[in-house]
């Protein structure tokens, strides 16, 4: 029998890198916590397509407007852009206004809702252990719901959004970065009009704030790509069942952060809640790496 190789050292760190900025981005939104969340979107969306597009330029590829010539592939891609955005948004909001740790929950919650939105819109087949860890995780969120009184709203938001996300990414040809230049391009005009015309509302942070300030929203198009190109790099380079380790890197940092660094509740009823929703992330995971073969 062939040994298998082992995993590329460069991929398993571009991986990491990803995985990690992502688990610090709330240390980052809180840092804009003066600045309203929909603003903070808004140049997002501006600065992240300027980066992009100047990635894409230094590592000289061609920007292509190909897609926008098929009506279905156009769609696909505003459809991407409108939920991501959407996805950006309510994490922004539920980052500056102490909800962390149901952030984390949402991005815990993701590689299931995926699980069941390829079994509904794909029609893919589940088997046995997998069902299990989907019903784990649903009994989870149940139970916080039934126990605060409420359905965990920004986890769920969060969690549909990036599912429909990735499901319409299925329908666009584009790499990562190519991806969100033309999805961040199509939302460019709404965000330049919320932050220069009056209609928008916006108090313009970037014109009247203070340099920190001022910085921080011009990076935050660096925070959102750079991370997206690591992850494409990564990806590339290492198994799939790897990376569905290290998905859970980032949702573990801002769960820690946002209980010894913030001081936000984490009461019995999350570790019941979390405990099942670990359980169901770890048969699933264990599923597709194949330790549970007979199952």
């Amino acid at each position: 029998m062939m040994n298998q190789s082992p995993p590329d050292k460069k991929g398993i760190l571009f991986a990491l890198l990803a995985f990690i900025s992502w688990g610090f981005l709330p240390v980052y939104w809180k840092l804009l916590q003066t600045v309203p969340a929909p603003e903070i979107l808004a140049h997002r969306i501006v600065w992240s397509f300027l980066f992009v597009f100047l990635l894409i330029r230094l590592q000289r590829k061609k920007f292509s407007f190909s897609s926008f010539r098929n009506l279905r592939a156009t769609l696909a891609l505003a459809g991407a852009g409108f939920f991501i955005a959407l996805n950006w948004g309510i994490y922004i909001f539920a980052v500056n206004a102490g909800h962390i740790v149901e952030t984390s929950m949402g991005y815990y919650i993701n590689p299931l809702v995926s699980i069941a939105f390829g079994l509904i819109f794909l029609h893919e087949k589940l088997r046995p252990v997998q069902w299990i860890s989907l019903t784990l995780a649903t009994a989870g969120v149940l139970y916080l719901a039934l126990d605060y009184g409420k359905i965990p709203w920004i986890a769920l938001a969060l969690a549909g959004s990036f599912a429909i996300y990735g499901l319409l990414k299925k329908l666009t040809p584009h790499e990562a970065l190519q991806g969100l230049a033309l999805e961040t391009l199509i939302l460019l005009p709404l965000a330049l009009a919320f932050l220069f015309l009056p209609i928008g509302g916006s108090s313009g942070a970037i014109t009247h704030s203070n340099l920190r300030t001022t910085l921080l929203l011009i990076l935050s198009g660096v925070v959102t790509a750079l991370p997206l190109y690591w992850f494409a790099l990564g990806v590339k380079r290492i198994p799939l069942s790897l990376v569905g380790f290290f998905q859970y890197i980032g949702p573990s940092i801002a769960l820690l952060i946002a209980v010894f660094i913030y001081n936000e509740p984490f009461t019995h009823s999350h570790l019941i809640s979390f405990s099942l929703i670990w359980s169901g992330l770890v048969l699933y995971t264990l599923s597709i790496t194949g330790m549970l073969k007979r199952f």
